[in-house]
C-alpha cells in the first residue's frame, strides 16, 4: 500500500472541484444558458439547463468527482431544485479554500470558521421569510397593477421576434380569440373542460390563465389566474378596461363553454382570500411561463376538486407526465386521466376497447415467469431433475403463457396496468386476444385508479380473483387540441379515464428530440417548488435577496472580527473552543473567503439575467447594495424595501419588462439553505481528506516509477 501527502497549497480535490463545477456557471438565474450535451458513441445531443444532467454527461473517475455526483443526487432526490445553486457554490467556495490555503490558514480554522459562518446566515436570513399567505395576498393585490402594465407592453410584444405566433391587436377580447382560426392558438371547445380531457387554456398567448368553473347555481364563471380579473363575491374591484378581458367578453365566452359535462361544482377556485396558489407558482416558476401555465391549470383543477371532496388542495402524487415528440410546444396542456405510450401494435386493440366497458387488472410486480415478490424466499432442500432441460423449459414457458390467458379470459380482464416489466411473448399473445397490456407503471398510478375503479393490486396471476378487478374505465386515444387523435409512428398516446379518478397527465409535446428531458426536468422542478412551498408554510425573498443579506452579513462579521474580541458581537457569534486556535487576522481572511462565494454567486446571476453587461459592472452594483445596506442601518430592512419595487437582481426574465412592474420571485426556503449546507460540507469534506491511499497492482507500478519519491510505502 502507498500513501503520498498532497501539498495543501495545490490541493488537487479542491482543483478538481472547481473545475467541475465550472461547467454548471451559465445554469443559475432565469435566463439560463443551455448546453449540448454530445454522445461520443451515437453522436447524439441533448440539451440540458440542469445540474443533475450536466453532472451525469461529465467525466467523474475521479474521487472529488463521485462526490460531488452524489452529493447533487442527494439534493435531487429529496428537494428537486436547488442543484445549480449547490453546484456553483461548491466551485466558489472551492476557490475560497484554496486562497485561503494559500495564505497557510490551518485547516482546522478554515473548517471551523466557515461552518459557523454559514450557521449564522441561515439564522440571519430567518427575517427574508414569508408566509404563504402574506405572499398570496401580496400577489393578488399586485394583480391589477400587474394586468395594467401588460397593456402598455402590448404593442413591443405583439411585434416582437420572441412571441411571432402571437399577433392580436388593441381591443380584442375573449369571445373574438376564441373565433380566431386553430393555426393562430385557438383550439376547439371541446378541448378545454376538464370531462374530454385538456384542460390547457385558449389563452395561451396572453400569460394568464382561463380556469373554467361551474357553480353550484348552474351559472358558469370564468376566473382569471394571473391577471386582474376575479369572479369573487368578495371582489372590491372589477378590471374593465383590459384589452384582453372585459365584462362583456367574459360572460360570452363562459357561455360558450358553460354548459360543458364534467365540470366540477363548487366556487371560484381563485377566491378574494387569496387561496390563489395559481400566483404563487408564478412567482416561483422563475421565468419558464409554459410549465407555469401548466401548472396553474393543475392548481385550478385539484382546488376545485378539494372544495368538493376535502382533500389536499395540492397533491403532488396525482400528477405524472406523458412526453409526445412531434408535436409544437403549445400543443402542450394538462388532461384528466391517465395518458401513455404505446404500440402501433397495441394502438388496434385500443381502437377495439374504445366503447367498450373495461375490466381493469393491476398488477403490483413484473408480469414474467419468473418473478417473485421482494423477500419472497424459495424452498430449501429441494431438488428439481430434468430428464431434457432445454426441451422442458420451452414446454414450461408454453404452458405458462397458457395458463396466463386462461386466467385473464375466464375472467374478461381487458386491461392489465402492470408495474414493472412485462414479457413480451405474452405482450404478443395479449394483442391478438384484445388485451391491452401497459408496463412500467408508477405506484401513484397504481394506487389512484385502485381509487378510482375498486381495484386491488396483486403480486401473481394464480392469486387473481373476481373481488381484485376494477370497472368503470374507459381507454382512447388521446387526441390533440385541433381535435385529431395522434398517431405518430413508432409509439402512440393512449388516454385512460375512470370516473372520479384525481389523476392529471401533463402533456409535454415538443419538435426538437434534443429538448424533450429538458423540458420534463422543467416541469417537475415547478412542481416540487410549489409543493414544498406550501408543505413548509414559507418561502425566502428571490431573486438574490437572501444571498445579498448572507454577503453582507458575513462583511460585517469579517469587519468585526478585526476589532477586539470583546465585542458584543465577537461573543455571539464565536465559541471558546475554537477561539483561542484562531487568530484574528486568519478570522477575518477566512470569513471574506466565505463572503467571496456569494459575491460570486450574485454577480453570475446579474450576468446572466442581462441585467449588467460584465462582471465588473455586477460587482460595481452589488457592493452599491452593500454600502446603502450599511448607511441603512438595517440591511434585511433595505433588502426588503428593494426587493417590494423590484430594484434589486430579483424580477422577470422577459426583457421588455420593467423591474418595478415585474412579479416578485420567491425561493424555497429548506432546499435553499440545504443546498448551502451540502455545498460547503462537501468543500470542508474534500479539504480534510489530505492524503491518497493507493492500493493493488498500482503499487508495484509506483515503485518503479519516477514519481516513487513522492509516494511512502506502507
Amino acid at each position: 500500500m502507498a500513501f503520498r501527502e498532497v501539498n495543501a497549497r495545490r490541493h488537487v480535490g479542491l482543483q478538481q472541484l472547481s473545475a467541475l463545477a465550472l461547467a454548471g456557471r451559465t445554469l443559475l438565474g432565469p435566463m439560463k444558458s443551455y448546453k449540448f450535451v454530445v454522445d461520443e458513441s451515437t453522436n447524439q445531443s441533448v440539451l440540458t439547463c440542469s445540474a443533475v444532467r450536466l453532472i451525469e454527461s461529465l467525466d467523474l473517475s475521479s474521487a472529488a468527482g463521485q462526490l460531488l455526483n452524489e452529493t447533487i443526487q442527494a439534493q435531487n432526490k429529496e428537494f428537486k431544485t436547488g442543484m445549480s445553486t449547490l453546484l456553483f457554490l461548491v466551485g466558489a467556495w472551492s476557490n475560497a479554500v484554496l486562497e485561503c490555503l494559500q495564505q497557510n490558514v490551518p485547516v482546522s480554522v478554515i473548517v471551523s470558521v466557515m461552518s459557523e459562518g454559514l450557521n449564522s446566515c441561515c439564522e440571519k436570513v430567518q427575517c427574508l421569510q414569508l408566509s404563504i399567505p402574506d405572499v398570496n395576498k401580496g400577489l393578488c393585490s399586485s394583480s391589477v397593477r400587474t394586468n395594467i402594465f401588460e397593456n402598455k407592453t402590448s404593442q413591443i410584444r405583439s411585434n416582437s421576434f420572441l412571441n411571432p405566433q402571437v399577433c392580436f391587436q388593441k381591443g380584442i377580447s375573449t369571445s373574438e380569440e376564441a373565433a380566431v382560426p386553430r393555426n393562430t392558438h385557438s383550439y376547439p371547445e371541446d378541448s378545454c373542460n376538464f370531462s374530454n380531457s385538456c384542460l390547457f387554456s385558449t389563452l395561451t398567448g396572453f400569460g394568464s390563465i382561463a380556469s373554467l368553473v361551474k357553480p353550484v347555481d348552474g351559472k358558469s364563471k370564468s376566473v382569471i389566474s394571473g391577471s386582474g380579473v376575479m369572479t369573487s363575491s368578495c371582489n372590491k374591484k372589477k378590471l374593465s378596461h383590459s384589452r384582453y378581458f372585459n365584462t362583456l367578453a367574459k360572460s360570452n365566452f363562459s357561455s360558450q363553454l358553460g354548459n360543458s359535462e364534467g365540470c366540477l361544482s363548487g366556487q371560484s377556485a381563485y377566491p378574494c382570500e387569496c387561496n390563489d396558489f395559481g400566483h404563487l407558482a408564478m412567482a416561483l416558476s422563475h421565468g419558464n411561463q409554459t410549465s407555469t401555465k401548466l401548472l396553474q391549470n393543475i392548481v385550478a383543477y385539484q382546488q376545485q376538486r378539494a372544495e368538493c371532496s376535502g382533500s389536499s388542495q395540492f397533491n403532488i402524487t396525482e400528477i405524472v407526465t406523458c412526453c409526445l415528440l412531434g408535436l409544437p410546444e403549445s400543443y402542450s396542456c394538462v388532461c384528466s386521466g391517465f395518458i401513455t405510450l404505446v404500440s402501433p401494435e397495441q394502438a388496434t386493440v385500443i381502437k377495439y376497447l374504445q366503447d367498450k366497458p373495461l375490466w381493469i387488472l393491476l398488477m403490483d410486480g413484473d408480469l414474467t415467469e419468473h418473478y417473485r415478490h421482494l423477500g419472497f424466499n424459495r424452498s430449501r432442500n429441494v431438488r428439481t431433475i430434468l430428464e431434457h432441460p432445454s426441451l422442458q423449459e420451452g414446454r414450461s414457458g408454453d404452458l405458462w403463457l397458457s395458463s396466463v390467458l386462461d386466467i385473464l379470459k375466464y375472467f374478461e380482464v381487458n386491461l392489465i396496468l402492470v408495474k414493472g416489466n412485462v414479457c413480451e411473448k405474452l405482450m404478443e399473445r395479449c394483442i391478438t386476444n384484445n388485451i391491452l397490456v401497459i408496463g412500467s407503471v408508477s405506484h401513484n398510478v397504481l394506487r389512484a385508479f385502485g381509487e378510482g375503479c375498486g381495484a386491488q393490486p396483486v403480486s401473481y396471476l394464480t392469486q387473481l380473483d373476481a373481488r381484485y378487478l376494477g370497472s368503470g374505465g374507459q381507454v382512447e386515444l388521446w387526441r390533440a387540441c385541433d381535435g385529431r387523435a395522434m398517431e405518430l409512428g413508432e409509439l402512440v398516446p393512449v388516454r385512460i379515464k375512470v370516473q372520479g379518478i384525481p389523476l392529471l397527465t401533463a402533456m409535454l409535446t415538443t419538435t426538437v428530440a434534443s429538448k424533450m428531458q429538458l423540458i420534463e426536468d422543467q416541469f417537475w422542478t415547478f412542481v416540487y417548488r410549489l409543493h414544498h412551498a406550501l408543505n413548509e408554510g414559507k418561502v425566502f425573498l428571490g431573486g438574490g435577496a437572501v444571498e445579498l443579506l448572507c454577503l453582507s452579513h458575513i462583511q460585517m462579521l469579517a469587519e468585526q472580527s478585526l476589532k477586539p474580541a470583546s465585542t458584543n458581537a465577537e461573543k455571539e457569534f464565536h465559541s471558546p473552543s475554537w477561539l483561542a486556535a484562531a487568530s484574528t487576522e486568519y478570522k477575518s481572511v477566512v470569513l471574506q473567503a466565505l463572503a467571496s462565494g456569494w459575491n460570486r454567486y450574485l454577480s453570475v446571476v446579474l450576468c446572466n439575467t442581462a441585467k449588467v453587461a460584465s462582471g465588473f459592472e455586477a460587482y460595481t452594483l452589488i457592493k452599491c447594495h452593500l454600502k446603502k445596506a450599511a448607511d441603512c442601518g438595517s440591511p434585511s430592512a433595505y433588502i426588503l424595501k428593494e426587493f417590494r419595487r423590484g430594484g434589486m437582481v430579483q424580477g422577470s426574465s422577459d426583457p421588455f419588462t420593467d423591474p418595478g412592474e415585474g412579479l416578485n420571485v420567491y425561493d424555497n426556503v429548506t432546499a435553499k439553505m440545504e443546498a448551502w449546507r451540502r455545498a460547503l460540507d462537501l468543500v470542508l469534506l474534500v479539504l480534510q481528506t489530505d492524503a491518497e491511499i493507493i492500493t493493488g497492482p498500482r503499487r508495484n507500478q509506483l515503485l518503479n516509477s519516477y514519481v516513487s519519491s513522492e509516494f511512502m510505502f506502507l
